[in-house]
Protein backbone atom coordinates (compact mmCIF):
# COMPACT_ATOMS: atom_id res chain seq x y z
CA UNK A 1 0.00 0.00 0.00
CA UNK A 2 1.36 3.34 -0.66
CA UNK A 3 3.20 5.16 2.13
CA UNK A 4 3.42 1.63 4.16
CA UNK A 5 6.68 0.51 1.98
CA UNK A 6 9.87 0.23 3.88
CA UNK A 7 11.68 -0.01 0.82
CA UNK A 8 13.96 3.43 0.08
CA UNK A 9 13.83 3.41 -3.51
CA UNK A 10 14.98 1.65 -6.70
CA UNK A 11 17.54 -0.62 -7.12
CA UNK A 12 20.67 0.37 -8.46
CA UNK A 13 22.67 -2.31 -10.39
CA UNK A 14 26.57 -0.94 -10.69
CA UNK A 15 30.16 -2.00 -10.33
CA UNK A 16 29.50 -2.18 -6.65
CA UNK A 17 26.46 -4.38 -6.85
CA UNK A 18 23.07 -3.47 -6.29
CA UNK A 19 22.28 -0.66 -4.13
CA UNK A 20 19.20 1.04 -2.71
CA UNK A 21 18.61 4.50 -4.04
CA UNK A 22 17.68 7.49 -1.83
CA UNK A 23 14.00 7.71 -3.04
CA UNK A 24 14.51 10.95 -4.28
CA UNK A 25 15.09 12.49 -1.00
CA UNK A 26 18.73 13.57 -2.05
CA UNK A 27 17.59 14.93 -5.45
CA UNK A 28 14.98 16.61 -3.48
CA UNK A 29 17.73 17.94 -1.11
CA UNK A 30 19.84 20.04 -4.25
CA UNK A 31 16.46 21.83 -5.03
CA UNK A 32 16.41 25.39 -4.50
CA UNK A 33 14.79 26.85 -1.81
CA UNK A 34 13.85 30.37 -2.75
CA UNK A 35 15.38 33.00 -1.69
CA UNK A 36 17.01 33.81 1.72
CA UNK A 37 15.01 35.84 4.36
CA UNK A 38 16.02 39.09 5.50
CA UNK A 39 18.12 39.56 8.65
CA UNK A 40 15.52 40.70 10.47
CA UNK A 41 13.21 38.03 9.92
CA UNK A 42 14.90 35.15 10.75
CA UNK A 43 14.33 34.32 14.10
CA UNK A 44 17.83 33.13 14.99
CA UNK A 45 19.56 36.46 13.65
CA UNK A 46 20.61 38.97 15.76
CA UNK A 47 18.88 41.49 13.79
CA UNK A 48 15.36 39.57 14.57
CA UNK A 49 12.23 41.81 14.22
CA UNK A 50 9.90 39.43 14.41
CA UNK A 51 6.40 40.09 16.00
CA UNK A 52 4.73 43.54 16.84
CA UNK A 53 6.50 47.02 17.77
CA UNK A 54 5.38 46.64 21.35
CA UNK A 55 5.73 42.71 21.48
CA UNK A 56 9.84 43.02 20.57
CA UNK A 57 10.28 45.89 23.69
CA UNK A 58 10.66 44.35 27.10
CA UNK A 59 8.68 46.59 29.33
CA UNK A 60 9.72 44.94 32.77
CA UNK A 61 13.43 46.37 33.05
CA UNK A 62 15.08 43.42 31.42
CA UNK A 63 17.84 44.15 28.85
CA UNK A 64 15.61 45.39 25.81
CA UNK A 65 13.18 47.97 27.33
CA UNK A 66 14.46 51.59 26.91
CA UNK A 67 15.72 53.19 30.45
CA UNK A 68 15.89 56.61 31.87
CA UNK A 69 19.03 56.83 33.77
CA UNK A 70 20.58 58.72 36.22
CA UNK A 71 19.20 60.87 38.91
CA UNK A 72 18.25 64.30 37.64
CA UNK A 73 17.27 62.60 34.80
CA UNK A 74 14.64 60.33 36.81
CA UNK A 75 13.62 63.08 38.83
CA UNK A 76 12.90 65.70 35.81
CA UNK A 77 11.01 63.41 33.86
CA UNK A 78 8.65 61.83 36.89
CA UNK A 79 8.34 65.81 37.93
CA UNK A 80 7.25 65.97 33.90
CA UNK A 81 4.81 62.59 34.10
CA UNK A 82 6.62 61.18 31.11
CA UNK A 83 4.92 57.93 30.39
CA UNK A 84 6.49 54.80 32.27
CA UNK A 85 6.20 51.51 33.67
CA UNK A 86 8.52 50.55 36.32
CA UNK A 87 10.62 52.37 38.41
CA UNK A 88 14.36 50.01 39.24
CA UNK A 89 16.47 51.13 42.47
CA UNK A 90 19.92 49.58 42.95
CA UNK A 91 20.10 47.46 46.44
CA UNK A 92 21.61 49.50 49.06
CA UNK A 93 21.25 52.28 47.66
CA UNK A 94 23.09 55.83 48.82
CA UNK A 95 20.04 57.82 49.62
CA UNK A 96 20.32 61.83 49.05
CA UNK A 97 17.50 64.20 48.46
CA UNK A 98 17.01 63.29 45.09
CA UNK A 99 16.19 59.42 45.57
CA UNK A 100 13.96 60.39 48.59
CA UNK A 101 12.21 62.73 45.88
CA UNK A 102 12.17 60.24 43.07
CA UNK A 103 10.57 57.47 45.39
CA UNK A 104 8.20 59.79 47.06
CA UNK A 105 6.54 60.33 43.12
CA UNK A 106 6.76 56.94 42.66
CA UNK A 107 4.39 56.25 45.21
CA UNK A 108 2.62 59.20 44.50
CA UNK A 109 1.70 57.60 40.60
CA UNK A 110 1.58 54.25 41.95
CA UNK A 111 4.23 53.00 40.06
CA UNK A 112 6.04 49.48 40.59
CA UNK A 113 9.15 49.77 42.43
CA UNK A 114 11.49 47.16 41.57
CA UNK A 115 15.23 46.34 43.13
CA UNK A 116 18.16 45.21 41.53
CA UNK A 117 21.86 44.54 41.66
CA UNK A 118 24.53 47.50 40.39
CA UNK A 119 25.03 44.37 37.58
CA UNK A 120 21.48 44.00 36.52
CA UNK A 121 21.40 47.96 36.44
CA UNK A 122 24.13 48.20 34.39
CA UNK A 123 22.84 45.55 31.84
CA UNK A 124 19.39 47.28 31.81
CA UNK A 125 20.62 50.62 31.04
CA UNK A 126 23.52 49.77 28.48
CA UNK A 127 26.58 50.79 30.97
CA UNK A 128 24.88 54.37 31.11
CA UNK A 129 25.84 56.69 34.23
CA UNK A 130 22.63 55.29 36.51
CA UNK A 131 23.59 56.76 39.70
CA UNK A 132 21.29 53.66 41.34
CA UNK A 133 18.04 54.37 39.59
CA UNK A 134 16.64 53.90 36.04
CA UNK A 135 12.87 54.30 34.76
CA UNK A 136 11.56 52.09 32.24
CA UNK A 137 9.64 53.99 29.17
CA UNK A 138 7.10 51.95 27.10
CA UNK A 139 7.11 52.82 23.32
CA UNK A 140 6.97 56.14 21.78
CA UNK A 141 3.59 57.12 20.34
CA UNK A 142 4.25 59.74 17.60
CA UNK A 143 1.79 62.13 17.03
CA UNK A 144 0.58 63.12 13.01
CA UNK A 145 1.52 65.80 11.56
CA UNK A 146 -2.46 66.96 11.43
CA UNK A 147 -1.62 66.73 15.26
CA UNK A 148 1.01 68.86 15.62
CA UNK A 149 -0.69 71.73 13.22
CA UNK A 150 -3.86 71.31 15.66
CA UNK A 151 -1.79 72.51 18.89
CA UNK A 152 -0.65 75.53 17.06
CA UNK A 153 -4.13 76.34 15.81
CA UNK A 154 -5.70 75.51 19.55
CA UNK A 155 -3.50 78.13 21.21
CA UNK A 156 -4.71 80.59 18.38
CA UNK A 157 -0.93 80.66 16.76
CA UNK A 158 0.67 80.64 13.33
CA UNK A 159 2.29 76.82 13.37
CA UNK A 160 5.98 76.76 14.28
CA UNK A 161 7.40 73.17 13.22
CA UNK A 162 10.73 72.03 13.21
CA UNK A 163 11.78 68.78 10.53
CA UNK A 164 14.50 66.99 10.81
CA UNK A 165 16.81 65.85 7.33
CA UNK A 166 18.90 63.41 8.18
CA UNK A 167 19.62 64.33 12.41
CA UNK A 168 20.82 60.61 13.78
CA UNK A 169 22.30 61.64 16.62
CA UNK A 170 19.87 61.28 19.55
CA UNK A 171 21.52 63.95 21.37
CA UNK A 172 20.77 66.50 19.06
CA UNK A 173 17.14 65.45 18.62
CA UNK A 174 16.65 65.94 22.82
CA UNK A 175 18.68 69.38 22.40
CA UNK A 176 16.07 70.36 19.68
CA UNK A 177 13.30 69.04 21.45
CA UNK A 178 14.36 70.79 24.71
CA UNK A 179 15.01 74.60 22.21
CA UNK A 180 11.84 74.01 20.39
CA UNK A 181 9.79 73.59 23.83
CA UNK A 182 11.79 77.24 24.96
CA UNK A 183 11.08 79.38 21.65
CA UNK A 184 7.67 77.85 21.22
CA UNK A 185 7.74 75.56 18.59
CA UNK A 186 4.68 73.22 18.38
CA UNK A 187 6.20 69.79 17.30
CA UNK A 188 9.22 68.00 15.90
CA UNK A 189 8.90 65.88 12.79
CA UNK A 190 11.43 63.36 11.93
CA UNK A 191 11.62 60.77 9.34
CA UNK A 192 11.24 56.64 9.54
CA UNK A 193 14.61 56.08 8.58
CA UNK A 194 17.73 57.49 9.13
CA UNK A 195 17.09 59.39 12.02
CA UNK A 196 16.96 59.26 15.33
CA UNK A 197 14.11 57.96 16.90
CA UNK A 198 12.48 58.92 20.73
CA UNK A 199 14.54 56.64 22.45
CA UNK A 200 15.70 56.94 26.39
CA UNK A 201 18.62 58.61 25.10
CA UNK A 202 16.50 61.39 23.70
CA UNK A 203 14.70 61.48 26.51
CA UNK A 204 17.51 62.21 29.41
CA UNK A 205 18.92 64.85 27.28
CA UNK A 206 15.66 66.51 26.47
CA UNK A 207 14.39 66.08 30.34
CA UNK A 208 11.18 67.49 30.32
CA UNK A 209 10.77 68.97 27.09
CA UNK A 210 10.47 65.50 25.74
CA UNK A 211 7.30 64.93 27.68
CA UNK A 212 5.85 68.70 26.36
CA UNK A 213 6.75 68.69 23.12
CA UNK A 214 4.62 66.16 20.45
CA UNK A 215 7.16 64.38 17.77
CA UNK A 216 5.66 63.22 14.45
CA UNK A 217 7.45 60.60 12.57
CA UNK A 218 6.58 60.03 8.82
CA UNK A 219 7.68 57.85 6.43
CA UNK A 220 8.56 60.33 3.43
CA UNK A 221 9.66 63.70 5.25
CA UNK A 222 9.51 65.53 1.44
CA UNK A 223 6.16 64.31 1.06
CA UNK A 224 5.37 65.53 4.25
CA UNK A 225 6.42 68.94 4.06
CA UNK A 226 4.96 69.23 0.41
CA UNK A 227 1.38 68.66 2.06
CA UNK A 228 2.36 71.63 4.97
CA UNK A 229 2.97 73.23 1.98
CA UNK A 230 -0.79 72.88 0.49
CA UNK A 231 -1.88 74.13 3.91
CA UNK A 232 0.03 77.64 3.51
CA UNK A 233 2.92 76.35 5.82
CA UNK A 234 6.33 78.40 4.46
CA UNK A 235 9.28 75.63 4.39
CA UNK A 236 12.73 77.34 5.81
CA UNK A 237 15.54 75.09 5.11
CA UNK A 238 18.63 76.20 7.57
CA UNK A 239 21.76 75.66 5.76
CA UNK A 240 24.98 77.70 5.74
CA UNK A 241 24.25 78.63 1.67
CA UNK A 242 21.19 80.44 2.28
CA UNK A 243 19.24 82.32 0.29
CA UNK A 244 18.59 84.96 3.20
CA UNK A 245 20.02 85.67 7.17
CA UNK A 246 18.61 84.15 9.93
CA UNK A 247 18.37 88.08 10.71
CA UNK A 248 16.19 88.43 7.92
CA UNK A 249 13.36 86.06 8.69
CA UNK A 250 10.19 88.42 7.08
CA UNK A 251 8.57 85.04 6.43
CA UNK A 252 9.04 84.37 10.65
CA UNK A 253 5.41 85.59 11.31
CA UNK A 254 4.14 83.08 9.20
CA UNK A 255 3.29 79.49 9.30
CA UNK A 256 7.10 77.78 9.47
CA UNK A 257 8.48 74.38 8.98
CA UNK A 258 12.15 74.87 10.13
CA UNK A 259 14.12 72.16 8.29
CA UNK A 260 17.29 71.30 9.59
CA UNK A 261 20.01 69.08 7.92
CA UNK A 262 22.59 66.97 9.54
CA UNK A 263 26.06 68.47 10.57
CA UNK A 264 28.12 68.30 7.86
CA UNK A 265 26.24 67.03 5.19
CA UNK A 266 23.60 69.83 5.33
CA UNK A 267 20.32 69.78 3.94
CA UNK A 268 19.43 66.81 1.18
CA UNK A 269 19.24 67.52 -2.49
CA UNK A 270 15.28 66.96 -2.40
CA UNK A 271 14.71 68.50 0.76
CA UNK A 272 16.71 71.50 -0.36
CA UNK A 273 14.41 71.81 -3.49
CA UNK A 274 10.76 71.23 -1.39
CA UNK A 275 12.15 74.83 0.81
CA UNK A 276 10.27 77.97 0.14
CA UNK A 277 13.33 79.57 1.36
CA UNK A 278 16.79 78.67 2.75
CA UNK A 279 18.56 80.58 5.76
CA UNK A 280 21.56 80.60 6.77
CA UNK A 281 23.01 81.69 10.26
CA UNK A 282 25.46 84.86 9.96
CA UNK A 283 28.87 84.03 11.60
CA UNK A 284 32.03 86.09 12.06
CA UNK A 285 34.61 83.63 13.71
CA UNK A 286 36.22 80.74 11.36
CA UNK A 287 34.11 77.96 11.97
CA UNK A 288 32.50 76.71 8.97
CA UNK A 289 29.22 74.80 10.34
CA UNK A 290 27.48 74.64 13.83
CA UNK A 291 26.38 71.58 15.47
CA UNK A 292 22.08 70.82 14.16
CA UNK A 293 21.02 71.53 17.30
CA UNK A 294 22.53 74.55 18.09
CA UNK A 295 22.15 75.80 14.85
CA UNK A 296 17.83 74.84 15.40
CA UNK A 297 18.30 76.77 18.25
CA UNK A 298 19.90 80.16 17.03
CA UNK A 299 17.16 79.79 14.14
CA UNK A 300 14.39 79.37 16.38
CA UNK A 301 15.43 82.48 18.66
CA UNK A 302 15.40 84.61 15.82
CA UNK A 303 11.79 83.29 14.68
CA UNK A 304 10.34 83.69 18.26
CA UNK A 305 12.30 87.07 18.28
CA UNK A 306 10.25 88.22 14.97
CA UNK A 307 7.05 86.71 15.90
CA UNK A 308 7.42 88.44 19.56
CA UNK A 309 7.89 91.70 17.69
CA UNK A 310 4.47 91.69 15.52
CA UNK A 311 2.60 90.31 18.89
CA UNK A 312 2.37 86.22 17.59
CA UNK A 313 4.15 84.85 20.76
Amino acid sequence: MAGNSSRRGAMRHGKKGATAGSGGVRRRGLEGRGPTPKAADRPHHKAYQGGTKKARRDDRGRPGADQVAGRNAVLEALREDVPVTQLTVMARIEVDERVREILRLAGARNLPIAEASRTDLDRMTDHAVHQGVALTIPPYEYADVEDLVQIAQDAFEPPLLVALDGVTDPRNLGAILRSADAFGAHGVIIPERRSASMTASVWKVAAGAAGRVRVAQVTNLNRALSALKSQGVFVLGLDAEGDVTSRELELGTEPVALVVGAEGKGLSRLTRETCDQVVSIPMGGQTESLNASVAAAIALYEISGVRAAHGHA
